[in-house]
Order: structure tokens, then C-alpha cells, then sequence
């Protein structure tokens, strides 16, 4: 028995308009797109816009640039061996694949400049340049040099060079891994579409009490209250 039928068809009404909004929001009315993948990469854009750390490694890693490196490293495949000593070896380094190991040896600040490069090109969505200096898929040259540095990290840290260790991270993390999530998303300013984000976070919030005030007012509707 409902109690208080007032107060349980306003719940009501609030409940369906709240399933006719959501309906509405996963239909592909946003420019082609439904509500979640539009927000979804108007976040990752707006994102992106802030994460260009680049120019700033670029200064950072200068300071490598009288600094040697001499390691050995374990990657994925042979395959992956074999392109990565061809990226080394472009990027200035003395590189040999013997399986799925590689020994580089090489000036640490022109290996960090080639990374940043690559990455930098990648960050703005320009696949072909990178593709076209090491011959084959550019996303697959970045995630080598991920992997490498990722061993590099390692195998610096057993030889107690952790300055150079943590140099290594800051370019995998900062450069590569940004570059690489962020491909093929354009980069966009949030104060060319702080609009549309207040109004996002707004909806967001009016939405989430919209749908607990719809149960509230029909569980009071049926005679259901919580007391203390």
C-alpha cells in the first residue's frame, strides 16, 4: 500500500524523467557521439593541453649530456631487440640484440634527446615522422623505447646510478607514456571550454541528487522512513 501517493508520484515522476535523461545522454546526439564519450574526450583533451612536459625535459636533460651509459638489457622478444638497437643506434648509441638481450652503450643526454624527440612528434599526433626514421609502426617504436627505459631504470639502479635512474623514469613517465596515452587526441585549453565543463560538473552533481531525492520521496511515498 502506498501511504502518501503525492509524495510517491512525485518520486515517480522524478525517476522516469531521470531515465528519459539517460537514455537520452547514452544516444549518439553529441556530435555524433553519446554524452559519456563526448565528456569522456573533452576530458582527455583538456588533459592533454596540460601535459606537455617536453620543453621542460629538454632542459632538464642537459645536464646528461657528459654522462655515459653502459647497460645491458632484457626485453619482450628478439623482435623488439633487434628495432630498439636500430633506434639506439639512430639516436647516436652503440647498440647489439643477441636475442632478447641488447647492450647500449652510448652519451646518455643524446639518447634522452632522441626519446624526447620521438616523443614530442608523437604528443602532436605526427605518427609518419617517427614511422619514417626507424621504418616501421611509430605507437611500436614508442612502446620499445618505453620497455628500454623501463630495463635502463633497472639496470642503473643495480649499478647504484640513481640520479641517472631517476632521470630515466622522469623522461619514461613525463615524455613516453604521455605521448603514447595521449595519441590521436588533440590538445585542447580549459579555458576555451571552462563552459561546457562547469555545466558538465554541474549536471553531474543536479543528476546525482535528482536520482536520490527520486528514491527518497517514493520509499516516503510507501510509508518508509528512516528514524533515529
Amino acid at each position: 500500500m502506498i501511504a502518501n501517493k503525492k509524495t510517491f508520484n512525485i518520486g515517480l515522476i522524478m525517476m522516469v524523467a531521470f531515465i528519459v535523461v539517460l537514455v537520452i545522454f547514452f544516444m549518439p546526439v553529441f556530435n555524433g557521439h553519446n554524452g559519456l564519450n563526448y565528456l569522456d574526450s573533452l576530458f582527455n583533451s583538456i588533459s592533454k593541453g596540460s601535459a606537455h612536459f617536453v620543453p621542460r625535459l629538454k632542459e632538464e636533460v642537459r645536464s646528461f649530456d657528459q654522462k655515459a651509459i653502459d647497460v645491458n638489457l632484457t626485453l619482450k622478444s628478439a623482435e623488439q631487440a633487434r628495432q630498439t638497437a636500430l633506434m639506439f643506434q639512430k639516436a647516436g648509441a652503440a647498440a647489439e640484440a643477441g636475442g632478447d638481450k641488447l647492450k647500449v652503450s652510448g652519451n646518455m643526454g643524446q639518447i634522452f634527446a632522441a626519446i624526447l624527440e620521438d616523443s614530442d612528434a608523437m604528443f602532436f599526433n605526427d605518427s609518419q615522422k617517427v614511422a619514417d626514421r626507424y621504418g616501421f609502426e611509430a605507437r611500436q617504436a614508442l612502446f620499445n623505447w618505453w620497455t628500454a627505459l623501463n630495463a635502463m631504470e633497472k639496470a642503473l639502479t643495480n649499478q647504484k646510478k640513481f640520479s641517472d635512474a631517476a632521470m630515466v623514469a622522469t623522461v619514461r613517465n613525463r615524455a613516453v607514456e604521455v605521448a603514447f596515452n595521449f595519441y590521436q587526441i588533440e590538445p585542447q585549453s580549459i579555458s576555451d571550454k571552462y563552459g561546457i565543463v562547469i555545466l558538465s560538473l554541474l549536471f553531474y552533481v543536479i543528476y546525482t541528487l535528482w536520482y536520490g531525492f527520486a528514491i527518497m520521496f517514493m520509499f516516503e511515498g510507501w510509508g518508509m522512513k528512516m528514524e533515529h
